[in-house]
């Protein structure tokens, strides 16, 4: 895991701002939850620490790196949307792999993290299963495969169970 450190992180969409001077010190290995009414900021925050958009001003840092200008795929973070974000076009086992197969591992290597995977998220035999062929529930679980599969620094979880039950919920959370 990662330190993270947030200085005057601020975003600004014109004259709209959308985040304002957030700052904030996270211990390596620590969980935390940002909490606020709809429209406060929290998922501009983390898109923000994930490089998927970046700040107006203010500084993030992953130890003693700043990464304002990191690109996202070379931050080594896991992301777990509300959305589940997988790729409707590839096998549940093709979806947990893209990020191994784009930091090119050996595919011997990715085979056997992927059913590692599967495993962990109780998915045995689902690998060639299609997004659109699994409950919402085990896309979730999919999702969170795929964004721990890289072992990662840091995991960013913008509501990876809003749109779950209690039991399932519990389970994914678990999960990361």
């Amino acid at each position: 895991m990662a330190k993270v450190r947030l200085v005057e992180v601020e975003k600004r969409y014109g004259e709209t701002v959308a985040v304002d001077r957030v700052s904030a010190d996270i211990a390596d290995g620590e969980f935390i939850t940002l909490l606020g009414p709809s429209g406060c900021g929290k998922t501009t925050t983390l898109r923000m620490v994930a490089g998927l958009i970046e700040p107006t001003s203010g500084q993030i840092w992953f130890d003693d790196q700043m990464v304002n200008r990191v690109p996202t795929h070379k931050r080594n973070v896991g992301l777990a949307f509300q959305s589940h974000a997988l790729f409707p076009h590839m096998s549940v086992a093709k979806n947990i792999a893209f990020g191994l197969q784009m930091k090119r591992m050996p595919k011997a290597q990715i085979r056997q993290r992927v059913e590692e995977m599967l495993a962990m998220i109780e998915m045995t035999g689902f690998g060639d299963r299609m997004p659109g062929q699994l409950s919402g529930g085990q896309q979730q679980r999919v999702a969170v495969a795929r964004a721990v599969v890289n072992n990662p620094k840091l995991i960013l979880a913008d509501e990876p169970t809003g749109n779950l039950d209690s039991s399932n919920g519990n389970e994914v959370m678990q999960m990361l």
